[in-house]
Parts: C-alpha cells; sequence; structure tokens
C-alpha cells in the first residue's frame, strides 16, 4: 500500500470554511475597540494630562491661559496679552492633540458651570453626541 502524507483538498477547505466563521465572529467585536480606546485616551488627556498642565500653568503665572492664547500657552510662552511673568514651561512636551489628530478645544472662562472649558469632537467632527468633554 502506498502512504499518502497531506491533506487531501477537502481537509483544506474545511479549515478555510472554519478560519472564516472565527474571522467574521471575532473581527466586528475588535474593530470597534479603536474607537473605544480613543475615546478613553481623549478622557485621560482631558481629565489628567491637560488638566494638570493648567494647573501648574495658574500656580506660575496666577491666572489661566485666555481662551486667545490657547492650549499652545502650555506649550509655548504665550505672546498675546496678558503676556505672563512666570511662565516656567513647557507644561506639555507637544501641542495637545487629539487622538483623531485635531486639536483640544479649550475656552476659558468656562460657559459650562467649570473653570475651564476643553473638549475635542471626538470620532466625528460635526456630531456633538461625539464631544469628548470636561464638563459631562
Amino acid at each position: 500500500m502506498k502512504k499518502n502524507s497531506g491533506f487531501t483538498l477537502i481537509e483544506i477547505l474545511l479549515v478555510v470554511v472554519i478560519m472564516g466563521a472565527l474571522a467574521a465572529m471575532v473581527v466586528p467585536r475588535l474593530g470597534g475597540r479603536s474607537v473605544q480606546a480613543k475615546v478613553q485616551i481623549a478622557h485621560i488627556d482631558i481629565d489628567s494630562n491637560i488638566a494638570s498642565a493648567l494647573k501648574l500653568y495658574e500656580l506660575d503665572n496666577g491666572t489661566f491661559p485666555t481662551s486667545g492664547q490657547n492650549l499652545d500657552a502650555l506649550v509655548n510662552k504665550p505672546t498675546l496679552a496678558p503676556i505672563p511673568t512666570n511662565w516656567n514651561g513647557p507644561y506639555l512636551e507637544k501641542e495637545p492633540i487629539d487622538p483623531w489628530g485635531r486639536k483640544y478645544q479649550y475656552a476659558f472662562p468656562s460657559t459650562h458651570g467649570k473653570v475651564y472649558d476643553i473638549f475635542s469632537f471626538g470620532p466625528r467632527e460635526n456630531d456633538e453626541k461625539s464631544r469628548i468633554t470636561n464638563w459631562e
């Protein structure tokens, strides 16, 4: 008798079908995770990283950057009035960009009952429901 080693075409097709079925079940579940991870990163940036940098700026200068100075004041000394005399930055290592590649938005004083407002437009820039904010 002759021994055949290897797989038959049927066995290979069966393995391919099983792998396809598994991929069809797993990939959609993992697809939404990247958006969730980016949203979580934006929350951490807003509530922790940028907030800490703003507190340090305020400790050094007695006030937060103005809306006109924006969050750029945390990276480069502002040239718009009021120019801080005790700027001891940079307070952030790099320009504050959200996970979608857009600048975080900032307003001081706040219009939402906080000291200042920080938000990201989120995954869908024109959808207010996707915004990630420090006031909600």
